[in-house]
């Protein structure tokens, strides 16, 4: 088993369509001091082994749930948005915009319901920038389509790599969006740039009046290149984070906050700077999608070809599936106290095997103490 280090008092032509035992154990709790009492839940654990829901995937990025139980699915490289209902696997819609070049393409996806019904937002790399845009999601399983696509936010400097990408709507109902340093880390703490930071935006992309900062839709800066977001049940909002070469990160985020890229990577102890939770060597994370089910994060890694289970009272991680599935982009909840996760290994990255990229589920329990 690894653990990581808990840090406290920190002030790859055009894809096809799809067809249709843990490796470490959770960190021991001290045992109860009361009289005995039926044990409540402390979080949830994985339990057996990974079903496949959907294979033959092509560079997958972001899954998306909708209440009629149908799937969505980003194709970052081919620029599609998949959809699974019933068994069955179309294209909804190609975004003609988004272009493929290293790390960008078509990444992001989250969805909104409002008094006209229900919008798709998409993050995605075109010719010249990284932009999110929306479209009503028309129609219905099986023949889902995309109307006109209206834009949120352009001008998001794009790069290779670390394009960012991830976007969720909040308890709050703003859209919050994770953008990347796009290789030129002095973006981040530019107050300039939109690059290196962790964006809040009312649905129509406009600025918020209660952001930290006034007239800016920045609300956390310092960031390198983070991928995940994910609120716990207190309205929270945490976020995973690519380091460059020493440490990964899962941030606490707090607006108005600067988490230190590039002055610092992982625990620096520098005044002004926010400190990580937790912080992983890189070879063992390369952080992506992050969730939050039932008092459990769950936060999928590419480079390090596991999950990371981060309970969270008190804070502690262990790794699950160590190097059984490659590459792990997303993670979201999936029905019945299950977990999904998205594999990534057809993005020129890691070593596709038969099936792959897929979506998988897994069982989770409660974790109980005693």
């Amino acid at each position: 088993m690894l653990t990581v280090l808990a840090l406290a008092g920190c002030a790859g032509g055009e894809p096809g369509i799809p067809s249709s035992s843990p490796s470490a154990s959770a960190t021991p709790q001290p045992s109860a001091t009361t009289e005995p009492a039926a044990p409540e839940p402390q979080g949830v654990t994985p339990v057996g082994t990974p079903t496949s829901v959907l294979t033959g995937l092509s560079a997958p990025w972001s899954v998306v749930r909708l209440d009629s139980g149908t799937i969505l699915i980003s194709l970052r490289d081919a620029g599609q948005v998949i959809e699974y209902s019933n068994g069955v696997s179309r294209i909804v819609a190609k975004i003609t915009g988004s272009v493929h070049s290293g790390e960008g393409g078509l990444l992001g996806l989250a969805t909104l319901e409002d008094a006209g019904g229900l919008w798709l937002y998409a993050y995605y790399t075109s010719a010249s920038d990284n932009r999110i845009v929306r479209a009503r999601l028309l129609g219905g399983p099986g023949s889902y389509r995309l109307g006109q696509e209206q834009n949120v936010l352009t001008g998001l400097a794009k790069a290779g790599n670390h394009n960012g990408g991830r976007i969720a709507f909040g308890p709050d109902g703003k859209l919050y969006a994770t953008v990347g340093d796009a290789g030129e880390p002095d973006r981040s703490q530019s107050m300039d740039s939109l690059n290196g930071k962790i964006l809040r935006m009312n649905p129509d992309g406009s600025v918020p009046s209660d952001n930290p900062f006034p007239g800016s839709l920045i609300y956390t800066l310092g960031h390198r290149n983070p991928q995940g977001l994910a609120w716990d049940s207190s309205g929270q909002l945490w976020a995973s984070e690519f380091g460059q070469n020493t440490w990964d990160e899962f941030n606490r985020i707090v607006a108005g906050s600067n988490y230190g890229w590039p002055t610092v990577e992982g625990k620096g102890g520098k005044a002004g700077f926010v400190d990580p939770v937790l912080q992983w060597s890189t070879d063992v994370a390369s952080p992506s999608g992050l969730v939050w089910i039932d008092g459990t994060f769950f936060m999928a890694a590419l480079g390090g070809r596991r999950l990371w289970v981060i309970q969270s009272d008190p804070i502690s991680a262990t790794e699950w599936f160590a190097g059984e599935y490659g590459r792990l982009r997303d993670a979201v909840a999936g029905p019945d106290g299950t977990l999904w996760l998205l594999t990534n290994n057809t993005d020129g990255r890691g070593s596709p095997k038969a099936g792959d990229d897929r979506l998988l589920q897994v069982r989770l329990e409660p974790l109980r103490e005693g």
